[in-house]
This record gives C-alpha cells, sequence and structure tokens, in this order.
C-alpha cells in the first residue's frame, strides 16, 4: 500500500520564459493567450501542471511543445515563486525556466489550452496573467548578466551570423553602445568563431562575411577553465 501523508501538498506548475531575437534586433518574449480560466482571454507565460510521472524539465519542454509547438531549445531553470496567493484556484508552486530560441527557425502556433501564441518585444508586454510580469523581470535580469560570462547569446542567432548582427545582440540585451573595434577585438581573440567562405545575401548595404560558433571547441576549452568574458 503506497504511503500517504496526512498534509494537503500544493499543486507544483512550470512556467517558460521564451526570449527570441527578431530581425530588427529586438528582444521579444513568446506569450499565450489563455483558453481556460482563470485568466481566460488574458496573456500569460507558456506552462502547466507537472505530471507525477516527470521531471520538472520534461515538463517545461512539454508544455512549451504542446501550446506552441516549439521543441529543442536552450532551456534553463530559473528561480521558485511560491507566494501564496499567486494562484486564484489552489495553493500552487511555479518553478520557472527561461529559454532561448531564434526567430529565424522557430515558427508558434497556438494549441491545447492556449487560443493564441505571439511574440512581444520586452518593452512593450501587456498584462500578464498571474504572477507572470514578476517572472519576465526576473528572466530577463538573468539573461542580462549570463550572457555576459557564457556564450548564451548565440542561441538568439541564426546558426550563420555577422559580426554586427553578434554586437548588436549584445547590445540589445545589455542596453548599452558598444565600441565596434574593442568588440571585435576581443570576441575574436576568443578563437571560438569559424570564418565561413560565405556572405550574406539579399541585402542592400555591401554584404558583410559570415559566422559560425564552435560549440565544441568551447567546451574543450571550458573544460580547460576558459573563461568566456564579454
Amino acid at each position: 500500500m503506497p504511503y500517504t501523508y496526512e498534509f494537503p501538498r500544493p499543486c507544483l506548475t512550470v512556467d517558460c520564459v521564451v526570449f527570441g531575437l527578431d530581425e530588427q534586433e529586438k528582444l521579444k518574449v513568446m506569450l499565450i493567450k489563455r483558453n481556460l480560466p482563470p485568466y481566460k482571454g488574458e496573456w500569460a507565460l507558456p506552462g502547466g501542471f507537472v505530471r507525477m510521472s516527470e521531471s520538472l524539465e520534461a515538463a517545461a519542454r512539454r508544455e512549451l511543445q504542446e501550446e506552441t509547438g516549439i521543441e529543442n531549445l536552450f532551456l534553463e531553470q530559473l528561480y521558485t515563486f511560491g507566494e501564496v496567493d499567486r494562484d486564484p484556484r489552489d495553493r500552487v508552486v511555479t518553478v520557472a525556466y527561461y529559454a532561448l530560441v531564434n526567430l529565424w527557425e522557430h515558427r508558434i502556433y497556438a494549441t491545447t489550452d492556449a487560443s493564441d501564441a505571439a511574440w512581444f518585444p520586452v518593452s512593450e508586454m501587456p498584462p500578464l496573467a498571474f504572477d507572470h510580469s514578476k517572472i519576465v523581470q526576473m528572466a530577463l535580469a538573468r539573461l542580462k548578466g549570463k550572457v555576459r560570462y557564457e556564450p548564451i547569446g548565440f542561441e538568439l542567432l541564426p546558426k550563420k551570423f555577422t559580426l554586427s548582427q553578434l554586437q548588436k545582440l549584445y547590445e540589445t540585451i545589455l542596453e548599452k553602445k558598444l565600441d565596434k573595434r574593442n568588440f571585435r577585438k576581443k570576441i575574436l581573440s576568443m578563437n571560438l568563431l569559424i570564418k565561413l567562405n560565405e556572405v550574406q545575401t539579399n541585402v542592400a548595404h555591401r554584404a558583410a562575411r559570415l559566422y559560425q560558433f564552435d560549440e565544441q571547441k568551447y567546451l574543450q576549452l571550458k573544460e580547460k577553465g576558459f573563461n568566456f568574458e564579454i
């Protein structure tokens, strides 16, 4: 006979803050419009209840796939939110994750309990259900901090990118201008970029050289104590 606890237990959910960078270098967050109460018809983060048979990360990835169609993306645990009154239905604790995708390769669509799914600039988000605005702000602070000492920013770019695109990504996330010469000198000195024999196509200006991030080389250097820092 399975052991049962005599005390009430809170419900457990996961919520995901998915960041993307559009072609105009605007940082965006993906939201879903809820199709079920509470907060039916309002915008929220994708997420849902954790099943008894799955891990937290498995639940987060499943909810993203079910509600938006997104899968195979960078995902990292952010924080646990457990305010007593954060969900009007019951005592609910949520474990938040943040994810990074590039918008060139991920199409989103609403399914299951979402009536719509869309990208919103972080500076122009609508009011959010539950405490999701607080979760987004914490995820944004984490992204700004971590992008400086780990190369997670490459997850937001297409596989082939220009140095200008890379610099603009950091300027957008960090919300400050970076010196072009110093930035390029520093990023190239790390020897983590593969210079391709390709240039941009279908651009009005002079086509720039394309690069790729050498993830395998980074992992090898990291094992030897390499310090990535922008």
